[in-house]
């Protein structure tokens, strides 16, 4: 196989984020007393896309998104609530999101033996490190990176220099980014002179000034592509 380590996004990519998303949505309306509209669901889905973006860009800081995006979902809903409390709930609740995209768990298994996982992930560390524990991937990583504790973020470079470093330093060559995001994963990783499998299920246009190595739609292709099937 030519690579010895993957380096796999989390949400989007393993497991399915806007599914616990909008359980954990509906799940904090409820504990807070405040009916719940599905409406919200999709508000909150486009303003907490483009809070990460601003995040990425280094225009926001992650503890100062905690709170704003719901500030700004309350203010677009026009509901009254505290975004600090509605914050802590919704985290706790988010960390019981572990529904996996299709093929996921199947496919780190397979993987598993064969070459090393690592995960490198955006997301807030007490909730990643909660949904991996008690998802069904536990076990089968060498390390999990996230930004909030590394004090870097994709497509930073410091970030893939965290997890070379607790992969044991190996040639970049040996190493292939794998993500669902273009902005962070793909951008991130060719940037930092790894090769990037793009995973693409909705099959939106490349962007031409991201050079992605492979582009997937399904996460079982990436075992065709390795080379372990």
């Amino acid at each position: 196989m030519k690579y010895e380590w993957l380096l796999l996004d989390a949400d989007g990519t393993l497991f399915d984020y806007d599914h616990a998303e909008a359980m954990a949505l509906q799940r904090t309306f409820e504990q807070m007393g405040h009916t719940f509209d599905p409406g919200y669901a999709e508000a909150y889905r486009r303003i907490n896309g483009q809070i990460w973006l601003d995040f990425e860009q280094g225009r926001i800081s992650q503890e100062r998104l905690r709170t704003r995006r719901f500030e700004l979902l309350f203010e677009a809903i026009g509901a009254w609530l505290s975004p600090e409390a509605f914050s802590v709930a919704y985290l706790d609740n988010l960390a019981w999101g572990t529904k996996l995209i299709d093929g996921a768990e199947d496919v780190v298994r397979a993987l598993y033996g064969r070459v090393d996982l690592m995960l490198i992930t955006n997301g807030l560390h007490e909730v990643q490190r909660l949904r991996f524990e008690r998802s069904a991937l536990n076990g089968y990583f060498a390390g999990m990176v996230i930004s909030e504790e590394v004090g870097a973020a994709k497509p930073q470079p410091r970030i893939f220099d965290v997890a070379l470093q607790r992969m044991g330093l190996p040639r970049k060559e040996a190493v292939l980014m794998v993500g669902d995001s273009l902005t962070s994963d793909m951008r991130g990783g060719v940037d930092y002179g790894l090769d990037t499998c793009w995973y693409n299920p909705e099959e939106r246009p490349r962007d031409p000034d991201v050079p992605v190595r492979y582009e997937i739609q399904d996460l079982r292709q990436l075992l065709g592509l390795l080379g372990t099937v």
